[in-house]
């Protein structure tokens, strides 16, 4: 028999700032380079890596390389979640902000099809399953950091502090490319697309002073460090399944829905039929994301208010909505309008996005709640986020560029991810835990006697 343990007092604001703050840089910098490739992968490696494809062909491979990192979110997620779980969140979070790094630069150093061949995009995809395995560990532990030093009622709020490194993040990718748009399509697809990518080595070196300087997180500190522990995975597997499918459901919108909303909204402006200056569409992501930033933090402390999950379902319901009248416009090629409904699903999948740090962190108990969560999330990004560009690319080829056949695709995403918060647990970091780990499936109620 063990006794109860609760959070220590260390969870005070200041040691939650540290945390968050923490969490927002290294977050940041891991998304940039998620985006940059993101975006690269939309307007620049169809014509550097696939030349010689027709273009919805090239198109199709390029997200297919793209879709490479998702499916080794998991397997990034296994590997750091078990060192988040058994050596602590700050050592894993330290090492995916560099891997992230080394493999970032690499790629923009990478010759393309006209120089080395097949060997071009070979080594583009190994770059990006390193992209990969970096994003699977990063996102759970990040929000771990942030959402493990908060104190109780403010747990949403520096949840929040998480997920602002998206918006941030490609913020600062789609404005790089913006920003070299200028230059011309020649200086772009020469060497402009390179600049972004190598400018990841600069941003790796602040994320790693911020995150060697934090502090571990007080319920690891409390609840995990020193005690008998299992193999986190196992565990997991054995205890958790059912909260890590239904955070698989959840990830439909803020992963797969986010993708159509960004990435394959910039590509199908960019294609034959639309033909829409890419600087047109870049600018209005760029700005979208500097709405996304302001926004976000606000939604997220919302979550304290109404509850993340509230906050979710105003999330999900308005973004379906609003992804129709975003197709209109792009088929118009009205200006004013896609950037305003670019503006706005930004500011709608913010409420999709914005708890999900917090709804998540608290669907698991503290034994193995990196590996659950970064499982949960890992594999979920991994089919909504990395099959969704392809299953757009392929609902447009197969309905001769009926962009509705993919608005009905986001429709399956949002569903999916409404069905998901439904029923997802939300448990007490408060409540006791034993010392063998043993799973505690109670939900928000605090048990006060010894286990």
């Amino acid at each position: 028999m063990s006794t109860a343990t609760t959070v220590p007092q260390e969870n005070s604001h200041r040691r939650a700032l540290r945390g968050g703050f923490a969490a927002l840089v290294g977050t940041s910098i891991e998304w940039y380079d998620f985006y940059v490739y993101a975006t690269a992968a939309a307007i620049i490696f169809p014509h550097v890596f696939f030349p010689e494809a027709e273009p919805a062909l090239a198109t199709l491979a390029s997200f297919g390389t793209y879709a490479v990192a998702f499916f080794m979110r998991p397997i990034g997620g296994i590997i750091f979640g078990h060192i988040g779980d058994k050596l602590g969140r700050k050592p894993a979070l330290t090492i995916t902000l560099i891997l992230m790094g080394i493999a970032t630069t690499l790629v923009g150093l990478l010759p393309g099809y006209a120089t080395i061949g097949i060997w071009g995009p070979i080594l583009l995809i190994l770059c990006r399953m390193a992209q990969g395995l970096a994003v699977g560990g990063e996102w759970g532990g990040a929000s771990l950091m942030a959402v493990e030093s908060a104190p109780s009622k403010w747990k949403s709020f520096y949840g929040g502090f998480t997920q602002v490194g998206n918006p941030l993040g490609a913020m600062m990718a789609t404005g790089a490319f913006w920003a070299l748009s200028a230059l011309g399509e020649d200086a772009l697809l020469s060497w402009g697309w390179r600049v972004p990518f190598l400018f990841s080595i600069v941003l790796i070196g602040v994320g790693f002073w911020v995150r060697w300087k934090v502090e571990e997180t007080p319920v690891f500190e409390a609840k995990v460090e020193g005690h008998e522990q299992s193999t986190p995975l196992l565990f997991a597997l054995k205890n958790n399944w059912l909260p890590i499918l239904l955070g698989f459901c959840i990830i439909a919108m803020s992963s797969g829905g986010y993708v159509i909303a960004t990435t394959f909204v910039q590509n199908y402006a960019d294609t034959p039929e639309i033909g829409l200056d890419p600087s047109i569409i870049l600018g209005a992501m760029t700005i979208a994301s500097l709405v996304e930033f302001i926004v976000t933090l606000p939604i997220a402390a919302l979550g304290d208010k109404i509850g993340p999950k509230m906050v979710m379902y105003l999330g999900i319901i308005p973004s379906f909505i609003v992804i129709i009248p975003l197709v209109l416009s792009i088929q118009a090629k009205n200006v004013g309008l896609i950037w305003l409904f670019v503006i706005l699903i930004r500011v709608t999948l913010s409420g999709a996005w914005a708890p999900l740090s917090t709804l998540m962190a608290q669907m698991f108990r503290p034994q193995s709640r990196y590996t659950s969560m970064s499982l949960s999330y890992g594999i979920g990004a991994a089919v909504w986020g990395g099959l969704s560009p392809a299953i757009a690319s392929t609902l447009l080829i197969a309905t001769d560029g009926n962009f509705w056949s993919v608005v009905a695709f986001f429709g399956v995403l949002s569903l999916s991810a409404f069905i998901g918060v439904f029923f997802a647990p939300q448990h007490s970091d408060a409540a006791p835990v034993t010392g063998s780990l043993q799973a505690r499936l109670d939900t928000t109620t605090v048990d006060t006697q010894d286990r």
